[in-house]
C-alpha cells in the first residue's frame, strides 16, 4: 500500500464500531483513505467538503439518523455522494433516500465486491463534482480582475450588443468599449468571442458548505 493512499476518501458513519472497523479494513485494504465516525453529528463536526470524498451512512443510528444527515448535507449544498447501510426493514427508508439523490443503499450482510464497486462509482462522480467546482472557482477568480465598467461592457457583449450599441448604453465612445473589450479578452485568456461567451455564460454550481 502507498503511503498516500490516491484512490480517494471514503467517509464511514455508523454507530456499530464492528461495522466501522469492518470497512475500514476492507477499504484500505484496497488503498482508500478511510475515516469512520461514530454518529453523524460527529462527522459534520469533521467533515472537509474540500475533499474528493463518498459518504457510507448506516440508515439507522442513535442520535441523528443517516437520512436526517442527508438532508442535512442536502441544505448545505454538499456534492458528497453517498450510499447507506440498511438492514432488511430498512429497504422502503433507502428507497426514500435515492428519490434525495443518494447513489445506492447496502443490505446487511453485504457483498465486499458490489460494495468496492459502488465506492469506486461514487468516488468517480465525486471527483467529476470537484472539477466543476475547480472549473467554477477558476471561472469566478477570473470575473473577479474586472473592473465595475468591464464588467457591464462584458454583460452587454454576452447578451448581444454590437459595440455602438454598448456605447450608448453606457454613455461612452466607441474606441473605449473596445479598449474595454481588448482588455477583458486579455484578463479571461479569451483568443475569441467564442471563447469569452464560454467563460462569462459557464454554469456556476452551489457552493455553500
Amino acid at each position: 500500500m502507498s503511503l498516500i493512499p490516491k484512490r480517494g476518501t471514503v467517509y464511514v458513519v455508523d454507530d456499530d464500531e464492528a461495522v466501522r472497523d469492518s470497512l475500514q479494513w476492507l477499504l484500505e485494504g484496497k488503498d482508500y483513505r478511510v475515516r469512520c465516525f461514530e454518529s453523524a453529528e460527529a462527522f459534520l463536526a469533521r467533515y472537509d467538503p474540500r475533499e474528493v470524498a463518498c459518504l457510507i451512512a448506516d440508515i439507522r443510528m442513535g442520535g441523528m439518523s443517516g437520512m436526517e444527515l442527508q438532508e442535512r448535507l442536502l441544505e448545505r449544498h454538499s456534492p458528497l455522494p453517498i450510499c447507506f447501510i440498511t438492514g432488511h426493514g430498512d429497504v422502503p427508508m433507502a428507497v426514500e433516500s435515492m428519490k434525495k439523490g443518494a447513489m445506492d443503499f447496502i443490505q446487511k450482510p453485504f457483498d465486499e465486491g458490489k460494495l468496492l464497486a459502488l465506492v469506486e462509482r461514487m468516488l468517480e462522480r465525486a471527483r467529476e463534482a470537484f472539477a466543476v467546482h475547480q472549473q467554477a472557482a477558476t471561472r469566478e477568480a477570473l470575473l473577479a480582475k474586472l473592473t465595475t465598467r468591464e464588467s457591464q461592457v462584458l454583460e452587454r457583449i454576452v447578451a448581444g450588443r454590437l459595440n455602438k450599441q454598448i456605447a450608448d448604453d453606457l454613455g461612452i465612445s466607441i474606441k473605449t468599449v473596445e479598449a474595454h473589450r481588448a482588455n477583458i479578452m486579455e484578463k479571461l485568456g479569451a483568443n475569441t468571442v467564442a471563447d469569452l461567451l464560454k467563460i462569462a455564460l459557464a454554469p456556476i454550481p452551489p457552493t455553500k458548505i
